[in-house]
């Protein structure tokens, strides 16, 4: 069931509602949309009321104003938290999750939040150089840039790459794959400061044991800056613990409910 909200630029976001009980708000990261939830979806829905919105540029959200930044995503995401009453569940992935993490500094909207690996660069570092971004915005078609994010920023091995173009998500990913570069500038501006003691509300960040040196050491920053947050591990698992281990990613979502 489809429905929009207008974020306060006049972007319109658009999200997809399944199960009930408790509101819950799944919010995707680069090169996806809401269907990356997909492995997880129907777990999810026999415990709350999911909602899995399109951020901006991709899906049900392609009417968006002309001007990015990463502060009109947090809008965008805590109008549609507001839009469903408060007290919302917040599970985020990726540069979604850093979204999440601003947008939870603007809204009094959310119960709780969970951030899977919010990306920052290591400290003098890159996620990507500046010449591996440039090669994107030249690449000659979406397939090339989203390969060459998945191989060179997530350090995904090719044959996992080639596996992925066999799912049914991979046109989605295709499709977002034009806002993987502006979305890449925003993580390698971002800054885990101050900002982040801010926020109130309980935040569990899950880390992958397999993942990238540079995830992992972005998740502890967080964790340092935000008041009260804590780790939970994705054992034996990479940056996508909800393709590759379902069962183990929504057993840590619950058990923070419960926490």
């Amino acid at each position: 069931m489809p429905s929009t909200v207008v974020s306060p630029d006049g972007t319109e976001i658009g999200f997809e509602t399944v199960g009930d009980g408790p509101p819950m708000l799944l919010v995707h990261g680069a090169a996806a949309d809401r269907n990356r939830w997909a492995p997880v979806r129907e777990q999810l829905a026999r415990h709350y009321r999911v909602h899995m919105l399109d951020r901006r540029g991709r899906g049900l959200s392609t009417r968006e104003a002309p001007a990015y930044d990463i502060w009109r995503e947090a809008e965008d995401i805590a109008a549609v938290a507001e839009s469903l009453g408060g007290d919302v569940f917040v599970v985020a992935h990726s540069y979604g999750a850093l979204c999440s993490l601003h947008a939870a500094q603007i809204t009094g909207a959310f119960g709780k939040l969970v951030a899977y690996e919010p990306p920052r660069p290591e400290p003098g570092g890159f996620v990507v150089p500046p010449e591996t971004l440039a090669r994107m915005r030249a690449a000659g078609d979406a397939e090339e840039i989203l390969t060459i994010f998945l191989r060179e920023a997530l350090q995904l091995p090719q044959s996992t790459v080639d596996g992925m173009r066999e799912t049914d998500i991979w046109r989605a990913r295709v499709a977002a794959a034009h806002t993987i570069p502006r979305e890449l500038e925003s993580v390698e501006a971002f800054v885990a400061d101050e900002r982040l003691g801010k926020i109130s509300v309980p935040v569990r960040l899950f880390a992958g044991t397999e993942s990238p040196v540079y995830l992992r050491l972005a998740v502890d920053a967080v964790a340092e800056r935000v008041p009260g947050a804590d780790v939970v591990p994705m054992r034996g698992q990479a940056h996508q613990a909800m393709d590759f281990d379902p069962e183990q990613f929504v057993a840590a979502v619950r058990a923070f409910e419960a926490a």
